[in-house]
């Protein structure tokens, strides 16, 4: 799992999806975890999700989270007008769940997630799993399997495209512009 500086490089996905569906295999099989329910964040991560159930050729259920009612910036930049809602067709309470996203960079999405996951119940764990982990990082929070883990200067984000074909764009923002969870 290398760190890499980004030099205008974006990897190709199909690959990180390939490693990903490796780490995670390994990563469920040592923490004896035979029947995981996935979860993927709306949108990239739900395409990750989906691309991992097809590489990894299983049938894991699989719902879906809109974090949007949970962000932290919610009073600052008011609802999305493309929110969708969650849809987790199975109860969480005691289950292991894999928590799937695009990029992690500051945490702020994933903490959103976790305190919506608690809402519908207490899992005996969630494996968070994303296909770039970004330096970044305001909050502790660190996935337990990824794909590649890049630096970025402090104007450069990473937003995955999709979701046929996945692909990774980067985009240039004003360093002192507004973050996004």
């Amino acid at each position: 799992m290398g760190y890499q500086k980004e030099t205008d490089f974006l990897p190709e996905v199909a690959p990180l999806i390939d490693s990903l569906a490796v780490k995670l295999t390994s990563y469920l099989n040592e923490h004896g975890i035979t029947q995981p329910l996935l979860i993927g964040i709306h949108t990239g991560g739900v395409w990750v999700a989906e691309a991992l159930r097809q590489k990894m050729q299983v049938n894991w259920p699989l719902g879906t989270l809109d974090i949007a009612f949970y962000r932290d910036d919610f009073s600052k930049t008011g609802l999305n007008p493309s929110v969708k809602p969650s849809n987790l067709p199975f109860s969480t309470e005691n289950q292991h769940l894999v928590l799937i996203d695009d990029v992690l960079m500051s945490g702020r999405t994933i903490r959103a997630a976790m305190n919506e996951i608690f809402d519908y119940g207490r899992p005996a764990s969630i494996t968070l799993v994303t296909l770039l982990s970004l330096s970044g990082r305001e909050l502790p929070i660190q996935a337990d399997c990824y794909g590649l883990q890049l630096e970025l200067p402090a104007n450069k984000r990473v937003k995955l495209s999709g979701p046929d074909p996945l692909e990774f764009n980067l985009v240039i923002r004003p360093v002192d512009a507004e973050e996004p969870v």
